[in-house]
């Protein structure tokens, strides 16, 4: 079986991208969490790749 990428419509706090994220590699969605934000102060990068992600990747239909 083969894994998708979707962002979570179930683990999500804004856009589902960090738990959709976190479901894909299997790790707690608070550490992709962290990731982003440190991503966010430390390189400036981190908000500009969380738009393109929640615009790129399609959202899960499952329930």
């Amino acid at each position: 079986m083969s894994k998708n990428l979707y962002r979570s419509s179930q683990n999500k706090q804004l856009g589902g991208v960090c738990g959709g994220l976190a479901e894909y590699l299997e790790i707690d969605p608070s550490l992709v969490r962290i990731a982003g934000i440190l991503l966010l102060f430390v390189a400036g990068t981190g908000f500009l790749a969380y738009l393109v992600a929640w615009l790129v990747i399609p959202l899960d239909t499952k329930n």
